[in-house]
């Protein structure tokens, strides 16, 4: 029995090519009387399937003293709304960005046809900011431990910190609802 190793919209390394590319497509063989199939094979774009054997999943590498905590992916998804000529302009012509919070590949970030088609750059890098957002979070709670662990920090390293700080009070801040009002009314009202 085959597993799927890799998923659609990952990122690849084909060893027989030499190129990365982005899985497009799972292949799986069905035969007739297994309840799994026997052979599975994914086609990256390249004129032909591979076989798992032949792909090599891209390896990120992590600091082994900072813990970056969830990890989000940039995934690309298929543009359903303009054809590949259509948008050559684009960095990467038929697809856009999406940006997965998630371990099974739900939630996250993603971006409406019209925008991405206004400023594609800038959507990109947006894109890559969110995905960065983890272990960008990580390093500022690092700065600001080797602050508070430091006996004469410099006055630079202070003020790092205070901004490191004024984030994570940003983030785990949540609106609290008008004076007067009465979320669980509201709710009993809406449903």
């Amino acid at each position: 029995m085959a597993k799927a190793v890799f998923h659609r919209n990952q990122r690849v390394w084909v060893e027989s090519v030499g190129a990365w590319a982005v899985i497009e497509k799972i292949n799986p063989v069905w035969v007739r009387g297994f309840d799994e199939p026997v052979k599975v094979s994914y086609d990256v774009g390249l004129g032909r399937d591979f076989q798992t054997h032949e792909l090599r999943a891209e390896q990120f590498e992590e600091e082994a003293d900072v813990d970056i905590g969830p990890r989000w992916r940039l995934l690309r998804a298929h543009n359903r709304w303009q054809t590949i000529e259509d948008c050559r302009q684009h960095p990467y012509p038929g697809s856009f960005p999406v940006v997965v919070t998630d371990a099974n590949d739900w939630g996250g970030w993603r971006t409406p046809g019209a925008e991405y088609d206004r400023d594609p750059h800038k959507i990109e890098y947006q894109a890559r900011l969110i995905a960065s957002a983890p272990h960008l979070l990580a390093i500022a709670r690092s700065v600001a431990a080797l602050t508070a662990s430091t006996p004469r920090p410099s006055a630079e390293l202070k003020r790092l910190a205070s901004e490191a700080g004024k984030v994570e009070k940003f983030l785990k801040d949540s609106p609290a609802p008008p004076e007067g009002t009465d979320l669980d009314d509201d709710v009993a009202k809406a449903g």
